[in-house]
């Protein structure tokens, strides 16, 4: 994620690493900049980059007062001269830095880079952007979930703990933060790549700067007028049910793992009644470690694992293996190493900032209780934001922020056909924001689509093009989904 207030003409170019940057931007410069590479969460990727950080107010109507600094990173075109106007990456959450998120995944922009250079920024409050973290203590759960009380109070803790104005940390404020750096890296215009979250960023800059913006991916759309919380229980729900009704269509899965809702439903009901004794091996050691199996880790196997084609492939298994045999650790493991992941992606203070001030006053009230309620997830999501938004500060949103788009920035869109959080409808109801557009829905897939060799073809090509018209959409139809694991060896040959 990016963001920006002004130029600062103070910063002077770092010469060696200014050399890492296309020729015709280097004297507009104004962030210092030195080598170094940037990597995924755990270290386990990385890639050569240009670094740096600008200053910048943190309330944005007081330029005299308090400062942060947000991290910036290029990874330069690998062409001598390269395009003028590079591509921004945008980080989910809300509460993803972009630097560790997209670091792992810069292959899929190796055809952009090689004549244009990634920008990387990471949104205030996230990553090395003056990160808000809240812990979240595991003695705070009753019955393996948190309650609304203890969310309340963990909120209030958190907000004294905090050395930051978090009311400052808004979409709002992020876009203003990502032009200024743009201008202070001597970019006209830019293209623009956001993911889930940070598809509302890259709208909102699209509004407020379009004379800046050449060109604009959404992946995985969250529209201007649609708040984040409360369809994520309900579409999660559709996305799991897709992942039932898809193994009765494979004839391999269907042999394999008949009655699948049904076996949903019996684990369901055993863990709503207390906790399962299990035994996990430490991921290092090898060591066992006893655990309580509960509803929590059900539901978050459930609701993570179908946000991709290849994890979702394990459900079938997942369930099977704990249901029928009584085998509950490897849904565990699976549960448990998505909500280690979670936890330490997501900025929690900046990801309350965001959906305080920008979701909660639209869903708060006007919400079906009930269709929520008949979800595996439940009112849980919806129950716990209204809660700890009931301290935390409202900070600042456009007054147009939440009204759709009228925009003649050429758009393409990507939604994945079994999406568990933003769906296909999301993307068509966005898509109508902009006048040179293209929809494009993914088959078999869930959330993020960069990951397809076709779809980095498309990404190039529009890229290059400027324009949606005209391009060349045919490898789609044959993307196909990840075939179902039939044991823990994979699937069928």
């Amino acid at each position: 994620m990016m963001r920006g207030m002004r130029s600062f003409r103070r910063f002077a170019v770092a010469v060696w690493g200014a050399l890492l940057l296309p020729q015709p931007v280097l004297a507009k410069v104004l962030i210092p900049l030195e080598p170094c590479r940037i990597s995924d969460i755990d270290g386990l990727t990385s890639t050569e980059a240009s670094c740096g950080k600008l200053s910048v107010p943190e309330d944005p109507d007081a330029p005299d007062g308090k400062r942060i600094e947000l991290a910036v990173a290029i990874v330069p075109a690998v062409a001598t001269e390269s395009k003028p106007d590079p591509l921004f990456l945008i980080a989910g959450g809300p509460g993803q830095g972009s630097i560790e998120s997209y670091a792992p995944l810069l292959g899929a922009f190796s055809g952009i880079r090689r004549e244009r250079d990634l920008v990387l920024v990471d949104q205030r409050g996230t990553g090395g952007s003056n990160r808000l973290d809240c812990d979240m203590p595991e003695d705070s759960l009753e019955g393996g979930e948190f309650q609304p009380a203890a969310l309340k109070s963990l909120a209030s803790e958190c907000l004294a703990k905090l050395k930051a104005q978090p009311q400052f940390y808004t979409t709002s404020v992020a876009v203003r933060d990502l032009d200024a750096v743009r201008a202070a890296l001597g970019y006209a215009t830019v293209n623009l790549f956001g993911g889930s979250y940070g598809t509302r960023v890259a709208q909102h800059y699209a509004r407020r700067y379009p004379e800046h913006t050449r060109t604009v991916v959404l992946d995985g759309v969250v529209p201007p007028s649609l708040s984040l919380i409360p369809g994520i229980a309900i579409q999660s729900q559709h996305a799991l049910h897709g992942v039932f009704e898809r193994c009765a269509a494979d004839a391999a899965c269907n042999a394999r793992f008949p009655e699948l809702p049904a076996q949903f439903a019996k684990l369901d009901a055993t863990l709503r009644k207390g906790p399962v004794a299990a035994t996990l091996a430490d991921p290092v050691t090898g060591a066992p470690r006893h655990i309580e199996v509960t509803r929590s880790h059900l539901v978050t196997m459930a609701r993570m694992l179908v946000y991709s084609p290849w994890t979702a492939s394990l459900i079938p298994l997942l369930v099977h293996e704990a249901a029928t045999n009584g085998n509950y650790a490897p849904l565990a493991a699976q549960a448990e190493m998505a909500g280690d992941d979670l936890d330490r992606m997501i900025a929690m203070g900046m990801h309350n900032s965001v959906v305080c001030a920008e979701d909660a006053p639209r869903f708060m009230g006007a919400v079906n209780r009930k269709a929520l309620e008949e979800t595996t997830i439940g009112p849980t999501m919806l129950d716990g934001m209204q809660a700890m938004c009931a301290v935390w500060p409202r900070g600042p949103v456009d007054k147009d922020f939440a009204q759709p788009l009228d925009s003649s920035v050429p758009a393409l869109l990507l939604s994945g056909e079994f999406d568990p959080a933003t769906p296909a409808s999301y993307g068509a109801l966005a898509a109508k924001g902009f006048r040179n557009t293209l929809h494009l829905v993914i088959p078999g897939q869930g959330h993020g689509q960069e990951q397809s060799p076709c779809v980095q073809k498309l990404l190039r090509d529009f890229i290059e093009a400027g324009t949606p018209k005209g391009l060349d959409t045919g490898c789609v139809a044959t993307i196909k989904p990840a075939p179902f694991f039939l044991s823990f060896s994979g699937s069928a040959p």
